[in-house]
């Protein structure tokens, strides 16, 4: 596993960072987003749906599990596994459908770590001070990573 470290100063280059990767992704690929409270993840997500071609808001979906957006030209599902501890077969039943023909963007997966699909990407996000940032994203694949900061 290869990875880049890349500083933010706004809420905007962090968005900018996710839009350069989301160009490099396609349909089935999976991007884990791991952090603390407030450290970016949902503005991360906002960034690469943008530059996949969603038009609407895109909101945290901690409270629903999931939202499916469609982009220019493929879905993509922004899951947030915060309440989860794991997952049952019943629980894993409502998650699933969102990885089917989507790019799927996933915050607190370490919650399901057992049950998920193994992640193209993964980010790491830190608080910095103020509205900046430390991102660390990870790839087995260097071409990913090529451009990223």
């Amino acid at each position: 596993m290869q990875s880049r470290r890349v500083a933010t100063a706004s809420a905007e280059e962090t968005e900018a960072v996710a839009a350069r990767l989301a160009e490099r992704l396609a349909l089935g690929d999976i991007v884990t987003l791991s952090g603390e409270l407030g450290s970016g993840k949902t503005t991360f997500v906002r960034g690469a749906c943008r530059a996949l071609g969603v038009a609407r808001p895109v909101t945290s979906p901690t409270f629903t599990i999931g939202h499916r957006y469609r982009g220019r030209d493929l879905d993509i599902s922004h899951l947030d596994l915060f309440r989860f501890t794991g997952f049952s077969p019943a629980e894993w039943g409502d998650v699933e459908p969102y990885f089917e023909d989507a790019v799927v963007f996933v915050e607190w997966p370490e919650a399901g770590l057992e049950a998920l699909p193994r992640a193209r990407v993964a980010v790491r996000l830190e608080h910095a001070g103020g509205d900046q940032r430390q991102l660390e994203i990870a790839s087995a694949e260097s071409a990913l990573l090529e451009g990223i900061e």
